[in-house]
């Protein structure tokens, strides 16, 4: 399934073979939470620019259009019209992002709907219920997300409690595979690995979790409060603990120097809305830096957005353009700019590949880094 093809110290060069097809990794995962980009973006777009797996989110999809819709539909793939994986978050994030609609029990938790307040429970079961549904390629394991900073007795609780909730997932996936009429037999599974940011019970619950033989495994519960420094150290203390011939997903991060600097700690999956929605604001990714489009200078300014890039926007349009769209409140302007970000995010997917291929990621890394993560 996973097969590793090349490294360089602890950065990873691989590819993901699924029932969908091929991933390439190191790979970044684009966020279609409601089966769609926000920004105007389609399925047939994403092939356009590079994209390899979309991300929906199982707690959204459930609420509307609800999983049996989606299931009646023949599963997330022909209901979008994607061709390639997908994975679907468990709706785990959502006892993070929701806390003040939630209430958590050793069954799991009950929510109350952000959309009309009606109630709803998922544990365990409901969740892998809920995505054998939507026929994910990879379905991620019901976890608890805790907010940092957090208190060490509560992570200790919560992490004994995910794992508890994992092993009731592997279980429940099986029984649903095994079920005639299943959309996707062949479903994978990945558990996430949580402890906040507490080196040894992250250690610990990695152990604990590996030990269960999954499909791949997550770090989750990151990018969540804490710093950038905490989550570098997280991921290198976890990271000896993860098996060497599955895939490493490090989830909801991040910025481009988030990613490099998780490449080279051993990270192979990443996903983050920080480009779609940095892009629906004007605020755009280049090798030089970051643009904010809104800027008066753009006014005039006949240069594409990158001048290093070929996405379809940098070969047709200028910042002068982009900065009229914002300024009149067209929404081409959001669906060109989210476009554009998405392009640059799975081209330097791309770039980093390459750079492994051929030896050379840690020269990469510090030359990008000097740059990408500036304010132009």
């Amino acid at each position: 399934m996973f097969e590793l093809l090349q490294t360089e110290k602890k950065a990873r060069r691989g590819r993901l073979s699924t029932v969908h097809g091929k991933v390439e990794t190191p790979a970044f995962m684009n966020v279609a939470t409601s089966a769609a980009i926000k920004g105007g973006l389609s399925s047939y777009d994403l092939a356009d620019i590079k994209c390899q797996v979309e991300l929906c989110n199982t707690y959204h999809l459930h609420l509307r259009p609800g999983d049996d819709v989606v299931r009646e539909m023949g599963g997330l793939r022909p209901f979008m019209g994607w061709q390639g994986p997908v994975l679907t978050d468990s709706g785990g994030f959502q006892v993070f992002s929701l806390a003040p609609l939630r209430r958590i029990t050793e069954d799991g938790v009950y929510f109350s709907s952000h959309i009309d307040g009606r109630h709803i429970f998922m544990g365990p079961e409901e969740s892998m219920q809920i995505q054998s549904n939507l026929g994910s390629t990879i379905a991620m394991a019901f976890d608890e997300c805790v907010a940092n900073p957090a208190e060490y007795t509560y992570a200790v609780q919560s992490c004994a409690r995910t794992t508890r909730w994992l092993e009731r997932c592997k279980q429940e996936i099986t029984r649903l595979k095994a079920a005639p009429g299943t959309i996707n037999p062949n479903q994978l599974l990945f558990g996430i690995n949580q402890g906040a940011t507490f080196d040894d019970l992250r250690v610990d619950h990695m152990q604990r979790i590996t030990s269960m033989d999954l499909d791949g495994y997550a770090i989750g519960g990151l990018a969540v409060g804490e710093s950038a420094e905490d989550m570098y150290r997280i991921i290198s203390a976890v990271e000896p603990y993860m098996p060497v011939q599955k895939p490493r997903y490090l989830m909801g991060v991040g910025t481009p120097l988030n990613i490099l600097e998780a490449v080279e700690r051993g990270i192979d999956l990443f996903d983050c809305v920080m480009p779609s929605r940095n892009a629906r604001h004007a605020h755009v990714f280049t090798r030089a830096g970051k643009r904010n489009l809104m800027n008066a200078k753009y006014t005039r300014d006949p240069a594409p957005i990158d001048e290093t890039c070929d996405c379809p926007v940098c070969r047709k349009h200028s910042r002068a353009y982009l900065h009229h769209l914002f300024k009149a409140d067209e929404l081409l302007a959001m669906r060109l700019s989210v476009m554009h970000n998405l392009y640059f995010y799975n081209t330097l997917m791309e770039d980093i590949r390459q750079a492994i291929d051929e030896g050379r990621f840690a020269a990469f890394k510090r030359q990008l880094s000097q740059t990408i993560d500036t304010r132009i």
